[in-house]
Order: C-alpha cells, then sequence, then structure tokens
C-alpha cells in the first residue's frame, strides 16, 4: 500500500527543494520525480525547476561531474556503468560525454586493479582460464571495458610471476 503525500503548495515545493539541494547535489530529473509524487502539475513543476536553475541549486552538469567522480573513486564503477546511471537520470548525452571525458583512463585503472587483486582472493576457480572469465564477468558487472580489464589483468598477472 503506498503512502498518501499531503497535498503540497508550489511556495512549500519549492523551499523543501531548494534546501534538498542546498544540502547535497540534484538533478532535474530527481526534482521533478519529487514534485510527481507530492502531486504538482507540470506548470508549477517547471516553474520550480526554473526557479531552482536560475538560483543555482541545480545544475545537472554539476550534478553528473560529482556523482561520476564518486562512483568512480568510492563505489569502483567503469565508465559503462557511471554512463548508463546518469542516462536513469536523464542526464543529456553531451552532458554525459563531456563529464564522462574528463575523468581520465587512469583513474578507472586505478580503482579496477585493487577491485581485480581483492576478487582473486575470493574467486574459487579450477584453472586460470575459468579464474580469467569469473574476474572479466565481475569487471564488466562493474562497467569496464574487456580492453581495460584485460590490460589490467595482464598487469596483475606479469607482476604475481616475478
Amino acid at each position: 500500500m503506498q503512502k498518501k503525500i499531503k497535498e503540497i503548495t508550489e511556495k512549500e515545493a519549492l523551499q523543501k527543494l531548494g534546501a534538498l539541494c542546498s544540502r547535497s547535489e540534484h538533478c532535474t530529473f530527481e526534482m521533478q520525480e519529487k514534485m510527481k509524487r507530492w502531486g504538482l502539475n507540470e506548470q508549477t513543476q517547471a516553474r520550480i525547476i526554473a526557479t531552482l536553475i536560475k538560483g543555482k541549486y541545480i545544475d545537472d552538469e554539476r550534478f553528473a561531474r560529482a556523482f561520476a567522480n564518486d562512483k568512480v573513486r568510492y563505489n569502483k564503477w567503469g565508465k559503462r556503468k557511471v554512463e548508463q546511471a546518469l542516462f536513469l537520470k536523464h542526464i543529456d548525452e553531451d552532458i554525459r560525454r563531456r563529464v564522462l571525458d574528463e575523468i581520465e583512463d587512469e583513474d578507472f585503472k586505478e580503482a579496477l586493479r585493487p577491485l581485480l587483486l581483492a576478487k582473486m582472493k575470493s574467486v574459487k576457480a579450477k584453472s586460470d582460464y575459468e579464474l580469467n572469465c569469473k574476474l572479466i564477468r565481475f569487471a564488466m558487472g562493474r562497467g569496464y571495458d574487456l580492453e581495460e580489464i584485460n590490460d589490467c589483468l595482464e598487469d596483475i598477472f606479469r607482476d604475481t610471476e616475478q
């Protein structure tokens, strides 16, 4: 059973969303979803969004940059997974491209290597081939490209042989 949300005025919605955006980054889509749940009509939503953008409470590019950096640094996500998450937040393609291009390939590699090393310790495999397949599948689930994964695995195996 869905909880019934009380009607909210435009002024109250603007205050609540302004307070929310001043505490952390949010995108336009998140604010629209919140207002839909509050039962605000589209014209009211558009006015509130315009006010929040004008007041610099919402900036989708700033949000995308912070979101992408956090997901790479703390969640160890790859480029594909970050891009998919930004797509689901309805961030424009040109913003997604710009933000992802700003992140250095080295940052993704720095996130991937410890992830694979930790996973290697917990994976049970009967052969090197099986281990390799499981590690590739794991890293692809985290949003890394096959080429990045193979490069990183080659480095790891070369370092462990020495």
